[in-house]
């Protein structure tokens, strides 16, 4: 018969049983092998099977990673365990600093008006792959699926109703999270942009911003008001 486990590996464990340090080699290692079961990465960590399960779970309730099973011989198959999008998403990537850095090459070589059409043709064009996304629907089901496309692009959002204007039908975008603030820092029609990308998403709606958190509070917002058919005509599809 095998020792009993250490007290600290029993069901009634503190909170730190499994240290950020083993959630962090945990997804360093399958960053680097691509995928492994519990027991190849309890084996590089020096640890239990059973030890290095909880991590593993407590990784895959924050989504990541992710696990499929797969048959290793004889037995219960064994759960196949790699990095999911938000996994690989959790290792420092350099594209913003890239980004910047290509603003500012373009600002010292491009007159201003040159850069500005740059960015209102890359807000015409994301629009139109938003548009594609939320498809089609009342405004309220449409809002909710862009909300839902812009947190998986790293903002943190929420959709409300517009408490100044509820008989409106207004609604309020608020993101509190920005995945190019960095950015926008240093080149603020980037946010222009932004506002510029929300209105062509929604051409049958009037577009504004509500508040900046380059100017003040700790988040951005959008107010969309549905636009009026005029004599009893249907909205226009487009500005």
């Amino acid at each position: 018969m095998s020792a009993p486990l250490p007290a600290q590996d029993s069901a009634a464990a503190p909170a730190t049983e499994h240290p950020p340090s083993s959630r962090e080699a945990a997804l360093q290692l399958l960053l680097r092998r691509g995928e492994a079961t519990a027991a190849d990465l309890a084996q590089a960590l020096g640890l239990s099977v059973q030890v290095m399960r909880r991590p593993l779970r407590s990784l895959e309730e924050e989504q990541l990673v992710e696990a499929s099973p797969s048959p290793d011989g004889p037995g219960r198959p064994s759960n196949r365990w790699r990095l999911s999008s938000a996994g690989h998403s959790h290792f420092h990537d350099g594209s913003e600093h890239f980004a910047l850095g290509l603003l500012q090459s373009l600002a010292q070589t491009l007159p201003p008006e040159t850069i500005q059409g740059l960015m209102n043709q890359q807000a015409l064009a994301k629009a139109c792959d938003y548009r594609g996304r939320i498809g089609e629907g009342p405004l309220a089901q449409r809002l909710e699926r862009l909300v839902e496309i812009r947190r998986a692009e790293g903002f943190v959002a929420e959709l409300d109703r517009d408490p100044a204007d509820p008989a409106a039908e207004a609604w309020v975008i608020s993101e509190f999270h920005c995945s190019v603030m960095r950015i926008a820092e240093k080149f603020p029609m980037v946010c222009d942009q932004e506002l510029q990308l929300i209105g062509q998403t929604f051409p049958d709606c009037q577009v504004e911003r509500v508040h900046w958190r380059l100017q003040e509070g700790h988040s951005c917002g959008f107010r969309l008001r549905p636009l009026l058919p005029a004599s009893g005509a249907p909205a226009p599809a487009d500005r």
